[in-house]
């Protein structure tokens, strides 16, 4: 899913499931074997990006987000008091004015800030999960090019997504703030569902400012991106009604048809006006060798 970004199309990965199924360790992982998805996408991407720098100039810039109790933070910035809002009609990238767009050249820098927001995120304990995420991470990879060959330029955003974690109140005991926090993921998890509900019914209007989730990634579920969802699932016999509840949830994202992702290109006005300069320069030449022909 990585060279679609590269050609200009928007991509979206979810890792989905109840809290303490696994999301974050597939999305974010270890060391050697056991890398995550987040870190496996980021070398594939450089590995493609040097392969093709003859073709294209790249260039990579990385923002970490996360949506904590429906509110926007962001993982790089010292400032956690920052009022961030989401732009509407903005595509991904460039709708959340004033977050820290980090330009990297290489998988090291990426990895730095990487560390730097998953410090960063908000998590905490509760009975089923001792280390669980409180909030949705939104880690969104922005790759713009420019073709050497014609001139053409593109530009997508891979979206990756560690959402917090379903869970059922009277099992989690969440109380006081953990209550609040617990109740804030389930609404923007129905919230998600909704959505997937009305693109899967093909209605006309999708609810997507119904939480901050949906509402920031509007335009990679719109029909516009790829998008691929990774269900997770606890093994224990106790999970068993929230085994159930996400292998539901799967099937209906399983029947969502978004059609075709639309490419974000444009044709270089620079290219244009370099190659009709070419044009001007070749018809100033052959006038010029007319003339001493006297033709």
């Amino acid at each position: 899913f990585i060279r679609p970004v590269l050609d200009g199309y928007n991509v979206c990965l979810f890792a989905y499931g109840q809290t303490g199924s696994g999301k974050t360790h597939t999305m974010t992982g270890g060391d050697g074997n056991e890398r995550g998805v987040n870190i496996r996408a980021i070398e594939d991407l450089f590995q493609i990006i040097q392969r093709n720098s003859h073709e294209a100039e790249y260039s990579v810039s990385i923002q970490m987000l996360e949506i904590y109790n429906e509110e926007l933070r962001d993982l790089l910035d010292e400032n956690r008091d920052k009022k961030l809002e989401i732009r509407s009609g903005e595509r991904s990238g460039v709708n959340v004015p004033g977050v820290i767009l980090q330009n990297v050249s290489n998988v090291e820098d990426v990895l730095d800030f990487m560390d730097i927001g998953q410090k960063n995120r908000v998590i905490g304990a509760t009975a089923m999960n001792e280390r669980s995420s409180r909030s949705h991470s939104v880690f969104t990879i922005r790759v713009s090019s420019v073709s050497r060959l014609n001139g053409c330029e593109t530009s997508a955003c891979l979206n990756l997504i560690d959402l917090a974690g379903s869970e059922r109140v009277n099992r989690s005991e969440s109380t006081g703030e953990r209550l609040k926090e617990a109740q804030h993921i389930n609404k923007s998890l129905s919230a998600l569902g909704d959505v997937i509900a009305a693109l899967a019914s093909k209605q006309k209007h999708i609810p997507y400012r119904n939480s901050k989730l949906t509402h920031l990634l509007a335009d990679s579920l719109n029909g516009s991106a790829k998008v691929l969802m990774l269900s997770h699932i606890a093994p224990e016999k106790d999970n068993c009604s929230e085994t159930i509840s996400t292998l539901h949830f799967a099937t209906r994202v399983s029947k969502v048809t978004l059609g075709k992702a639309k490419k974000n290109a444009t044709q270089s006005t620079k290219k244009y006006e370099e190659d009709a300069k070419k044009k001007d320069q070749e018809i100033q030449r052959l006038r010029a060798l007319l003339a001493e022909r006297n033709w």
